[in-house]
């Protein structure tokens, strides 16, 4: 199993206008392939160190939910989480999201670092998820459909 993936893509936008989309954790949905949508937990409504929230996800037939937490936040390049290992999930992935200037467009890397894994959960990964054992495609399609949303005028400041 990969325990590192990356894509990349350029979207004719501004780093702001992807900001206002990748920031805004209500919106995942609207561009992740198997994150269905998230929610702040704890009263948080923005994107700061240490604010957490719940995303709840799908793949094929299983479904489940997983603590985020926002580990580092510098609007508008650079957005970084991880899952909290907690019961019954004992693993914890990063995810990064870096955005970056190209002229009137912005460049966006998004990637994942698995953190911790027991061996047992990899294994049963392995064989109840195969599309998790090289999620680089799942990525790519990630940021075609935000390359979409941003690009549609949906990611606008101040929408």
């Amino acid at each position: 199993m990969r325990r590192k993936c990356e894509a990349m893509v350029t979207v004719d936008a501004s780093a702001d206008s992807v900001w206002a989309v990748i920031s805004d954790v209500t919106r995942v949905g609207e561009w992740s392939g198997e994150c269905q949508g998230c929610a702040w937990e704890n009263g948080t409504q923005a994107m700061t160190p240490g604010a957490r929230f719940r995303g709840r996800n799908r793949r094929g037939g299983i479904r489940w939910t997983r603590v985020n937490e926002v580990t580092l936040v510098q609007r508008p390049r650079t957005l970084v989480w991880r899952t909290v290992a907690r019961p019954p999930y004992p693993d914890s992935v990063e995810w990064r999201l870096i955005l970056d200037d190209d002229g009137e467009k912005t460049r966006v890397s998004e990637s994942f670092e698995v953190l911790d894994m027991p061996r047992l959960m990899e294994w049963l990964v392995w064989f109840a998820m195969p599309a998790h054992r090289d999620r680089t495609a799942d990525l790519v399609e990630d940021l075609s459909r935000l390359k979409v949303v941003v690009e549609s005028g949906d990611g606008k400041p101040g929408r």
